[in-house]
């Protein structure tokens, strides 16, 4: 697996297809973290309100069994 970017990424995800790249990285939560500082993670059985976000702010993960994202969805 390539190494996940290192550099941040400011503001909410525009550059969808960069940000697709990252994932497939399958980065931990930390790396994801580090270069989406303004994006909120949302990991499995953690609790969020209900409003429905469409500038790609808040990414409800899917993890593998070590705890790498392996894809998910923004909402």
């Amino acid at each position: 697996m390539a190494q996940a970017a290192t550099k941040p990424v400011a503001g909410f995800v525009t550059d969808v297809k960069g940000f697709d790249a990252f994932i497939a990285t399958h980065p931990t939560p930390e790396q994801f973290h580090a270069t989406y500082p303004d994006v909120q993670l949302v990991l499995p059985g953690t609790m969020t309100t209900m409003e429905f976000r469409e500038n790609n702010s808040r990414y409800y993960a899917e993890l593998d069994k070590s705890g790498r994202i392996t894809g998910g969805r923004f909402g």
